[in-house]
């Protein structure tokens, strides 16, 4: 987050970087889920080795039963025309696979679909989130601001007209320190100010991470469906150079089945560790990364009675230097301006400067309050630990329908178009010569003239 456009730092707000901050001690409370431990990740990594063991075997047992296959198969007596018994089982077989692997498509689609909305609504939230401590500092700066031009022109001119007034100018310079009070009790609301963490990279991190996710599942599964279709194409026109390619590809699609598996397994068991407890890992990790003090952080992080407003104190000082300032320039207008007339309009500039204080301050109030930014905090977590995980559990169950069902299908491709019947290059010719009914007929030698009993033969 940065300084607002046309914002022009004066020494007022650089009072703010010169202020010292509070000295504490983190102390963060122990939290079952810790992605940065060794123990923690090599967890995770077992989860994705078991999808790669489950690979290997699945690959194993695909070799051996088409090894087997081909092997063991018993030799076909010469001229046996008759399909060998149960060959109507293994297409079916297949085709029914191939159908599951259709399911599974469809599944992944939906869990590809939650998961991108449950990325998208925590991308929402930071967003907004960024918004809200933006407008802080914003509101800040441009209070303090205005409060600073106040005290160096309107109050300065004011001292001025009235410098033969012992008792007024003791009005307007005391009016000059509860200005000064306001702005040093405004300074500390910018809380966010000098954090490195902005929500708006986070957000915009997320975002660029998720689209390149959404647009590989959409391809893989736009891959597998693909393979299907095709699969059953060439079942349907008996294709035999069809069903070998697409028989390699189910291969691949095998492989790739598998590993998202184990990348979704290990995503699901740490969002779901994650989820169980998340406010204490979520305050340790701000609070390691920001160095704010615990108390902002539970404060906004839990938003309870049991937790009170660390601003509230400054508020209130702020509020009542707000007042003061009032109840100084009312009597400075009640008793200066009938004496000295050319104190009116810095008066009346500085009234117009006090409501718009009073206005931001008001703002200020409801922006710092936890409700908004709680309200991002809950949203945020409803899109990771409900869309997102249903979403990740819903390809979890893609995956391992896809795992299944391809490797039935390639158990059964094989035996499937080795039942098909060869082509005959005779049968093809004889057959389009009976499709081509225009072709000039043979010519034939003609049959010799018969003589018939009282005729005469011509001269040669």
């Amino acid at each position: 987050m940065g300084e607002p456009p046309g914002y022009r730092p004066s020494a007022w707000v650089h009072l703010l970087h010169q202020l010292p901050r509070a000295d504490f001690q983190l102390r963060p409370v122990p939290s079952g889920f810790a992605p940065q431990e060794q123990e923690y990740q090599q967890a995770l990594l077992l989860v994705v080795a078991l999808a790669g063991l489950g690979l290997g075997l699945s690959l194993i047992f695909i070799a051996v039963y088409l090894i087997r296959f081909c092997c063991c198969r018993p030799p076909e007596p010469p001229g046996a025309k008759s399909p060998q018994p149960g060959g109507g089982c293994v297409t079916w077989s297949c085709v029914a696979a191939l159908l599951v692997s259709c399911a599974g498509i469809g599944i992944g689609f939906y869990g590809n679909s939650e998961t991108s909305d449950g990325v998208s609504q925590l991308s929402s939230a930071l967003l907004h989130a960024n918004h809200t401590l933006s407008a802080v500092d914003h509101l800040v700066f441009e209070t303090v601001e205005r409060l600073g031009e106040a005290v160096r022109t309107e109050l300065t001119t004011l001292e001025e007209v009235l410098t033969h007034r012992t008792e007024l100018v003791a009005a307007a310079r005391g009016a000059r320190r509860q200005a000064e009070a306001v702005a040093q009790q405004l300074q500390g609301l910018a809380f966010w100010h000098a954090v490195p963490l902005s929500p708006l990279q986070v957000a915009e991190d997320l975002s660029f991470v998720e689209e390149y996710r959404w647009l590989a599942y959409v391809l893989l599964l736009l891959l597998e469906l693909l393979v299907c279709l095709f699969t059953l194409l060439g079942l349907a026109k008996q294709s035999k150079w069809l069903v070998i390619v697409m028989t390699v590809m189910s291969l691949v699609v095998l492989v790739l089945s598998w590993g998202s598996m184990g990348l979704e397994a290990a995503a699901a068991v740490g969002l779901s560790d994650f989820c169980s407890n998340p406010d204490t890992y979520i305050l340790n990790l701000t609070q390691e990364e920001t160095g704010l003090d615990s108390d902002i952080l539970n404060y906004y992080f839990l938003c309870n009675q049991a937790v009170s407003n660390p601003f509230q104190q400054r508020l209130t000082l702020s509020q009542r230097a707000l007042a003061n300032i009032h109840s100084h320039l009312q009597g400075l207008e009640r008793e200066a301006v009938p004496q000295f007339p050319s104190a009116q309009k810095p008066l009346l500039s500085l009234e117009e400067t006090l409501n718009v204080t009073e206005g931001n301050f008001h703002q200020l109030v409801a922006l710092l309050h936890c409700r908004g930014l709680h309200k991002d905090y809950g949203a945020a977590l409803r899109g990771l630990c409900e869309d997102a995980l249903e979403g990740l559990l819903f390809l979890l169950l893609f995956s391992l329908l896809s795992a299944g069902a391809l490797a039935t299908a390639l158990c059964s491709l094989p035996r499937a178009w080795a039942l098909f019947p060869p082509r005959n290059p005779s049968a093809s010719c004889s057959g389009s010569r009976l499709s081509e009914p225009l072709l000039p007929a043979r010519l034939e030698p003609a049959p010799p003239l018969r003589s018939f009993p009282g005729g005469r033969r011509r001269p040669h």
